[in-house]
């Protein structure tokens, strides 16, 4: 790689990063994040914390989240199952106590810890004191709740009706402690500008999917699997195929992967060129999909698209290739403009499956 694309980075707008969570996550489109939408952000973790401080706020309204947590103590008085070993080893008998287990129904749960650990994070980041002081006071409320070690958590969540309103907190905690904030060797928390790459290009595509789900109803939007056409039986070994969008209406599909780069471009003897492993997986998608489609006796274009975050790059991919009967194009999305103007964009992508074909002959 080049210097200039070692130096590359994508660029978007504090207040995009918003609309992008809105998107990915409903709760945050409901009425009592209205004021959130309209504030102006220095930096990610200053929107974070006001997330998490309406987000903390609606729940303590509706009541923190309760589960039964296994304890085990000494005590003056009997609860729950006598652990008569422990008792002995650490002698409690001799304080006229005994160590019992028990099912105690709590606020003391894994994700209010996480909340509360998470908070403690941002209350030591550089965010307005305003917001340090409200978030404090929030976590008056957690006071029964312990702490947790934020390197261990599990994040692969289960969510039901009882928890399903913690489904965002939790993917805004995700964020903060894994992308948004680092401790240096002294200790202290250092904050990015950004999260890191990884964790925007999760955004990215939930984001565009949701997008499209939501503000084009009359097309078929999913992250689908695309089934390799084989000539015999044999499939041992084969990765999966799955598009991070495919849009279908009208005879037509879309094959969309969306990525979240440093560099939109890669450099080959001074020459920019467009990803070579991007494109030979699109082509993939694209050829077996189309091909399956044929031998089904379907009528169906397919078509795709590598979808690039825009980065301050000057050479940016803008090209729509022909491929052994496909239409597949390399364009990018500049978050770093008003969300209108990001609007009309993907609004034209979805517009080029109901319009005239452009298919390849």
């Amino acid at each position: 790689m080049d210097r200039q694309a070692a130096q590359a980075a994508a660029v978007i707008r504090v207040r995009n990063l918003f609309h992008m969570l809105a998107y990915a996550f409903s709760a945050l489109r409901e009425q009592g994040y209205r004021s959130v939408a309209t504030e102006d952000f220095d930096n990610a973790a200053e929107l974070c914390a006001a997330i998490l401080e309406r987000g903390v706020s609606l729940q303590l309204k509706r009541g923190l989240g309760q589960e039964y947590v296994s304890r085990t103590e000494a005590r003056s008085s009997l609860r729950g199952k006598i652990e008569v070993a422990e008792s002995v080893k650490s002698q409690a008998i001799l304080r006229r106590q005994l160590v019992c287990s028990y099912d105690e129904f709590s606020v003391d749960t894994t994700m209010n810890r996480i909340i509360k650990a998470t908070v403690a994070l941002l209350v030591r980041s550089d965010i307005s004191k305003a917001r340090k002081k409200s978030l404090k006071k929030l976590m008056v409320f957690f006071a029964d709740v312990r702490e947790i070690d934020l390197h261990t958590v599990d994040w692969n969540m289960r969510y039901d009706r009882n928890n399903r309103t913690y489904r965002m907190l939790m993917a805004v905690c995700w964020l903060v402690v894994k992308g948004l904030l680092q401790t240096q060797s002294d200790g202290t928390t250092r904050m990015m500008d950004f999260f890191d790459e990884q964790r925007m290009s999760r955004l990215y595509e939930k984001f565009i999917l949701e997008y499209y789900r939501r503000e084009h109803p009359h097309l078929s939007a999913s992250a689908s699997f695309i089934d390799w056409v084989l000539d015999d039986e044999v499939s041992d070994g084969l990765p999966a195929m799955r598009s991070d969008i495919t849009l279908s209406a009208r005879g037509r599909v879309l094959i969309i992967d969306a990525k979240y780069y440093a560099a939109t471009m890669q450099s080959n003897f001074d020459k920019r060129t467009v990803h070579s492993g991007n494109l030979y997986q699109i082509f993939a998608y694209v050829k077996n999909k189309q091909i399956a489609f044929e031998r089904a006796g379907e009528g169906v274009e397919v078509s795709g698209m590598l979808l690039y975050a825009a980065t301050d790059e000057d050479i940016q991919p803008d090209a729509t290739y022909r491929m052994s009967g496909n239409r597949i194009s390399a364009t990018t999305l500049d978050l770093d403009r008003p969300f209108e103007e990001i609007r009309v964009q993907l609004d034209g992508i979805a517009d080029t499956l109901t319009g005239p074909s452009t298919q390849a002959s």
